[in-house]
């Protein structure tokens, strides 16, 4: 099978010397990443299921999640949630198959009450949380594109992917990963942690936000310390990425004159007027970066077997991590992926390969390498629906 794909150069400054560099991650705490990670987890536990039951994983969609933040009233040694949070589950799903009945809902319930209890470690699922699921029947000409020997694409639609991370986007990936790791040493760490990068030149700012956890900061004193211990730690936790200068501040709508201070009961804004979406979170890759192309489509609660908004997001990502390791004489590469809908999943109407060229480089000898690991990986689309059944693929 000869596929569409097209390798062509891109006559661009690297980022790395772009002048402005911007560059965000939200923590697994955030509201729009706990929304994701709830239309993801459900996704898996109803593949799981459909696997046990029947063999094989069939149609549906868990990624229309919604946060509704409630009410609480935090303070130094401890507050209280006055109003719990409320989070729907819904999207489609295949409730009967075989005229055999798949409890759905409760699957997505079981699934948002482990997610949420792993995730935001200092929320009381039974008390902090009002869970309902809305879960419906999927359209049955969708069923059918999926059920297909080969899977068709479920809609027109593309995925875009790129390598290598910039110096930035390593930082702020890696900076909300080592706060999550910091909760053993500062247990007043929420999980509800922003960071948003900008490098101007060769300096590295990070604005950080944290969601504190009240009960384990007594005193204002307390809270100011603990603060400047975190920031100092990642300022240098950051250096073994780059040499460039870096600084960084943390929670900087803070005021300390008035005590007023991000203090929160359950480590996470959702429980006090913060809501979260599927979709407006991080990208597939983890990570926000308006430098690059991106796609709007929400990765998490898609179906892995023909939804071209997870499958080729995440593929493409992939693909691009390899080239940019195993092709010699890369800067950058970006794929881009576009399906047709009815139309067989692994082959695309188009595949983008772009590439920037280190300095004295040949395209020509970049072209090859590249078509043949892109081409791998969309002749083994079951290897990375695999890999997303065993959780092996983050997809925010």
């Amino acid at each position: 099978m000869k596929r569409n794909i097209k390798v062509e150069r891109l006559n661009q400054r690297p980022l790395e010397q772009q002048e402005i560099e911007l560059v965000e991650r939200k923590g697994i705490g955030h509201p729009d990443s706990v929304a994701d990670g709830l239309a993801e987890s459900i996704s898996r536990a109803l593949c799981q299921e459909y696997l046990d039951r029947f063999g094989a994983v069939l149609h549906h969609n868990t990624d229309k999640t919604q946060i509704v933040a409630g009410r609480s009233k935090p303070a130094f040694g401890g507050g209280e949630v006055i109003c719990p949070l409320y989070i729907l589950l819904t999207g489609r799903a295949t409730r009967v198959f075989k005229e055999e009945e798949i409890p759905v809902d409760t699957i997505a319930i079981k699934a948002a009450r482990k997610l949420l209890s792993e995730s935001l470690s200092n929320l009381d699922v039974n008390n902090h949380v009002i869970l309902d699921a809305k879960i419906g029947m999927g359209s049955s000409d969708l069923r059918d594109v999926f059920g297909r020997k080969v899977p068709s694409a479920n809609d027109t639609s593309f995925g875009v992917g790129y390598a290598p991370l910039s110096e930035t986007e390593k930082i702020v990936y890696n900076t909300e990963r080592e706060m999550m790791r910091m909760m053993k040493e500062f247990p007043a760490i929420g999980e509800d942690i922003k960071v948003m990068g900008m490098r101007h030149g060769d300096a590295i700012n990070l604005t950080i936000a944290c969601a504190m956890v009240d009960r384990h900061v007594s005193n204002l004193k307390e809270y100011t310390d603990t603060k400047r211990e975190i920031v100092e730690h990642l300022v240098e936790h950051a250096r073994q990425f780059t040499a460039r200068k870096i600084t960084a501040q943390m929670n900087v709508a803070d005021n300390i004159e008035e005590g007023s201070v991000y203090i929160t009961v359950t480590g996470t804004s959702a429980e006090m007027g913060d809501d979260g979406a599927v979709g407006r979170g991080n990208r597939a890759n983890g990570l926000i970066t308006p430098n690059r192309p991106m796609s709007l489509e929400a990765t998490c609660g898609k179906n892995p077997i023909n939804h071209v908004g997870k499958i080729y997001n995440l593929l493409s990502t992939e693909a691009a991590r390899q080239i940019a390791a195993e092709v010699q004489g890369i800067d950058e590469v970006y794929i881009k992926i576009l399906s047709q809908i009815g139309k067989p999943i692994d082959e695309p109407h188009i595949a983008s390969i772009q590439i920037v060229p280190k300095d004295g480089v040949d395209m020509k000898s970049l072209e090859a390498g590249a078509t043949e690991i892109l081409d791998s990986w969309l002749a083994n689309i079951p290897k990375l629906q695999q890999m997303l059944f065993r959780g092996e693929i983050s997809t925010y």
